[in-house]
């Protein structure tokens, strides 16, 4: 038996031996992995330490001479500093604005009409569910909102003076009918000035849907129609865990908008990648998380829970539409939903007699005799009002525009200072 201990004993020595190198590189990786900013979740947070940082951008180290400290929750006053949204600085009347388009699209969506509508525009047309396209979002999660943060992140140092967060579409219901409900338009007519003065501004100016009072965070009872009101406090939460949960989020819809590179750059790179991994985290179904964004992008970007712009002003300074004051416009918007009546009732007039006249054609003779009969000679009626109506939306329409061609009338109508030589 002694013998065989004494063979042992070199054994022993060594196995000894290598468990301390063992314990003293663990104990070298672990310090080295607290040096490391951690993956965010959530629930997880970034390490980022106080005092100077190292020409490698290694954070939490004063001096190549000290210990990384202890793994800690951040700092949150760096990480997540109030940021300062003050109105752009001011450029010289006619300069030319550099401006990226940003798009949100999938395979299926036709965005050819860019480049003919839009062909000096820059673009940067993102394909979510392409992993080959050129441009596409590191996963297709959250519609829109997954392109819009992944762009910021990814061009956050090389900003144009102005970007512009749409999506595919060309004509769409929430595109304001006062520019054709056409996109195209929206970006033709935007003003890039009023971009960089405001820093945010929404691609919509009408306030239906949206404001004045729209999502509710406390919430509790769901909501068909607003199906993410009910999450939106606990989503808000862990979004901004320094901010107290509004009683209201409201803004136009539908997550169109444009921003200045001042004011994209008013919030540190790490947030727009605290925002992103919110997004890769969370549990909520792929349209819902992107519903929670339409209502937040405005306190991201503006530092309120709630941005109605008037409309008047929004259509006058932003796009060149000017009805002369609040009074002008609301007369405008009274003759438009009247020939906007007017229209539906013709429509709704002809479908009538559309569902009688298939029935009698199939035999459905019982079934015609029980449907709704059209009352006769209210289509024409209807016809002459709409010849009444529509000349007279045209020109008020048209009369507004040739007054936003004046930078004076535009400044004059949004309350704002102008001196004779300025722009728009």
């Amino acid at each position: 038996m002694a013998v065989t201990k004494k063979k042992l004993l070199p054994f022993l020595a060594l196995t000894t031996l290598l468990f301390f190198v063992f314990l003293y590189h663990s104990s070298t990786v672990r310090d080295t992995i607290k040096t490391i900013p951690q993956h965010v979740g959530l629930g997880d947070h970034p390490y980022i330490g106080g005092g100077k940082k190292q020409p490698d951008d290694t954070p939490g180290l004063d001096d190549e001479n000290e210990k990384p400290p202890d793994l800690k929750d951040p700092d949150y006053a760096n990480w997540n500093p109030t940021p300062i949204f003050k109105p752009g600085s001011k450029m010289p009347a006619g300069h030319n604005y550099t401006s990226t388009l940003v798009i949100a699209k999938t395979k299926s969506e036709d965005t050819d009409w860019m480049d003919r509508e839009l062909p000096n525009q820059k673009k940067a047309i993102y394909v979510a569910d392409d992993p080959t396209a050129p441009l596409h979002p590191p996963k297709n999660k959250g519609h829109e909102v997954m392109v819009y943060l992944s762009w910021i992140i990814d061009n956050y140092d090389n900003l144009p003076d102005v970007a512009i967060f749409m999506h595919a579409h060309q004509y769409t219901w929430h595109n304001d009918d006062i520019l054709g409900s056409d996109a195209a338009q929206l970006v033709k007519k935007l003003s890039r000035e009023r971009v960089w003065r405001e820093g945010f501004v929404n691609m919509r100016c009408s306030w239906h849907p949206g404001c004045p009072d729209w999502m509710h965070p406390g919430e509790t009872e769901e909501n068909v129609y607003k199906q993410e009101e009910v999450l939106l406090a606990k989503s808000w939460s862990e979004l901004f865990p320094l901010d107290p949960v509004p009683a209201v989020l409201a803004q136009p819809c539908c997550a169109q908008f444009a921003l200045s590179k001042e004011r994209i750059q008013a919030k540190p790179h790490a947030q727009y990648i605290w925002y992103r991994e919110w997004l890769f985290s969370t549990q909520l179904p792929d349209f819902l998380s992107g519903r929670i964004w339409e209502y937040v992008w405005q306190f991201v970007f503006t530092g309120n829970s709630i941005h109605c712009p008037k409309e008047h002003v929004c259509f006058c300074d932003q796009f060149g539409a000017c009805f002369g004051g609040q009074e002008e416009f609301d007369e405008f918007i009274a003759r438009k939903n009247e020939l906007g009546d007017r229209e539906r009732d013709l429509r709704d007039w002809e479908e009538k007699g559309k569902a009688i006249k298939e029935a009698l054609e199939e035999g459905r003779t019982e079934e015609a005799e029980q449907l709704d009969k059209p009352e006769k000679g209210k289509d024409e009626e209807f016809r002459k009002e709409i010849e009444r109506l529509r000349p007279i939306v045209d020109k008020l329409k048209a009369d507004a525009f040739k007054r936003g061609d004046d930078p004076k009338n535009r400044a004059l109508e949004s309350g704002r200072k102008w001196e004779e030589g300025d722009g728009f």
